[in-house]
């Protein structure tokens, strides 16, 4: 079965057709490539001079497309699927977090405050900055 799905990654988000086999999400290689960068040759999952070894491509490519969490398995990203609402969320490489936390540098963002105003982290570059935060959930 085809369906929409939406694909979140490096803080975008994108709709694409996706073929579903019970709880497998599969993309067509080609939009992988336009929609990720990378792409599927011989000598493995290329972005390109960057390849990644795939050890089991019967796992990873079938003729539906590419397999997502096979894809997220071999880049070494954690990865979230919720079918029921039609959603993927590919995280960042444990190797791109590591290396963040060895530089000790939190990562920009911007948040409002209670009265709306907009408050960004690079604002407060080297002052002693407390953060607050809170979740319903």
């Amino acid at each position: 079965m085809t369906r929409s799905f939406t694909l979140i990654e490096g803080g975008e988000s994108r709709t694409v057709e996706a073929s579903v086999d019970g709880d497998r999400v599969r993309i067509a290689p080609e939009r992988v490539h336009a929609l990720l960068g990378w792409e599927l040759r011989a000598e493995g999952l290329c972005r390109g001079d960057v390849c990644v070894p795939v050890r089991d491509r019967e796992a990873l490519l079938s003729d539906e497309g590419l397999d997502l969490e096979a894809l997220a398995a071999v880049l070494d990203r954690p990865i979230v699927l919720d079918l029921a609402e039609g959603a993927v969320a590919l995280g960042v490489a444990a190797s791109e977090r590591a290396a963040a936390m060895a530089d000790l540098e939190a990562p920009d963002f911007t948040l409002p405050d209670l009265s709306g105003r907009m408050h960004s982290l690079r604002d407060h570059l080297g002052d002693k900055v407390l953060l607050i935060v809170y979740a319903s959930w």
